[in-house]
């Protein structure tokens, strides 16, 4: 068992330093913008929860690419991989075209969702250059999921941290109008993610072409540059339900980010910095659960169904253990936390009250996590997917919606509605999870 959870650590810590520094990004701009105003930081999660869906919908269709080559690579067909890449990156890349277009040209629902006046006038310039900046992270995730699934997970993650310091550095110039340049404040925050995310764009492709550790799967490369059904429809089959998956989720605290905002723009404030928090330990979770995934899929290419099963059940233990730890953290920092964003006695009061929700719901959120991308390593997709939906938009949802005004419960209960949602959620994830792998293993 412990042999088992080093091996998922090994390759998991890479992905998860990558993911963490993706979100890192986010935090960053809430943090700087934050310290300007809150009203600067409430429209910071309102444009974050307006992306929130097409952005997790791209991540999930990224997904489908890491488990089909890893697959690939247990079998030994060095050829599929790069195919799987190029035809995912097509895919990938089409979909979330348009999905930026149509936002494109649809900025005026900033102005239509019942915010503050002040959130809207923010939101509108600072929506378009987050909606741009999609397309390079989503093309740079694909080339990420290619080298994850060949258990080559370290190339990314550099990269990934390189963007960090030269976000950083692009925000204190824009954002504050340092050295010369203009201040933007929160439109600053838009280009200096744009910007960074094209660079870690540019470099992975780089390393992809010349790194001498992927030279075996660029033999005869042009052959494979060519759209193919088959690897069309096992993406489509795999990514269409994944980002569903992870769109769903998103979608669930996006649409609860933005009934917060009708209680007003410190409640959002306060909201953003919690789900900033959250998505920190998510991270985590999503890198234990890519890497349960990739070591899945990869026992799943060699037929071997008993030691699937037990990566998946060592990863849900390893996922269990986690969220009590960052429960017990939160428990104990929520009044802390807070001042890293913002210093407003009320925005730190109502951040505290819900990074107490935060605590509860860090273990299930978690093993939700790491079942989902289990499953995805078994190329099980569908029943996945009518899970999350009925876990966090039949149960979560409404029932955060009755607590907050059936009741009076306001922001609480929007985030009580959350933890129901999210245990739902991984009580069906895992116990599907178990009953496969144990009657594929029969």
């Amino acid at each position: 068992m412990w042999n088992e959870i080093k091996q998922t650590l090994k390759l998991g810590w890479p992905i998860i330093l990558g993911n963490l520094s993706q979100v890192a990004l986010g935090i960053l701009d809430s943090a700087m913008v934050g310290m300007i105003h809150s009203s600067q930081l409430a429209a910071a999660s309102f444009v974050n929860n307006i992306i929130t869906i097409p952005l997790v919908l791209g991540m999930g269709l990224t997904t489908a690419i890491t488990p089909l080559v890893a697959a690939a690579a247990g079998r030994g067909d060095k050829d599929e991989p790069l195919r799987i890449l190029y035809n995912g990156i097509w895919v990938v890349g089409i979909i979330m075209l348009i999905m930026a277009l149509i936002i494109q040209f649809n900025d005026g629902i900033v102005f239509m969702m019942g915010q503050d006046k002040v959130v809207e006038d923010l939101s509108a310039p600072y929506l378009k250059w987050m909606t741009w900046g999609i397309l390079p992270m989503v093309l740079f995730l694909s080339m990420k999921q290619f080298a994850d699934g060949l258990g080559q997970t370290r190339w990314a993650m550099y990269l990934s941290l390189s963007a960090i310091p030269v976000n950083f550095a692009l925000n204190y110039l824009l954002i504050y109008g340092n050295l010369g340049f203009p201040r933007l404040e929160l439109q600053g925050a838009g280009i200096a993610t744009l910007l960074s995310r094209t660079a870690v764009m540019i470099g992975m492709f780089i390393m992809l072409a010349q790194s001498s550790v992927f030279a075996p799967y660029r033999q005869e490369w042009r052959q494979k540059l060519r759209l193919q059904r088959q690897q069309l429809r096992d993406v489509i089959r795999i990514g269409i339900p994944a980002g569903l998956q992870y769109g769903m989720e998103a979608g669930a605290f996006a649409v609860s980010g933005i009934i917060v905002g009708w209680l007003g723009y410190v409640q959002q404030a306060a909201h953003q910095i919690a789900l900033g928090l959250a998505s920190l330990t998510f991270m985590v979770s999503l890198g234990i659960g890519a890497a349960g995934s990739i070591r899945v899929a990869y026992a799943f290419g060699q037929k071997n169904m008993p030691h699937a099963r037990m990566i998946g059940i060592t990863s849900l233990f390893l996922a269990g253990a986690y969220g009590l730890c960052c429960a017990l953290m939160f428990i104990l920092a929520r009044h802390q936390l807070p001042l890293f964003f913002n210093h407003e006695p009320e925005v730190v009061r109502f951040a505290a009250l819900l990074l107490f929700f935060t605590a509860i719901f860090q273990i299930s959120d978690s093993i939700q996590a790491v079942g989902v991308g289990l499953l995805r390593g078994i190329q099980d997709v569908r029943i996945p997917t009518l899970f999350v939906a009925i876990a966090y938009w039949v149960v979560g949802i409404p029932v955060g919606y009755y607590l907050a005004f059936s009741l009076g419960w306001n922001t609480a209960g929007i985030w009580t509605g959350l933890v129901v949602g999210l245990s739902v959620s991984a009580v069906l994830l895992t116990s599907r999870f178990l009953r496969l792998s144990k009657a594929k293993n029969n």
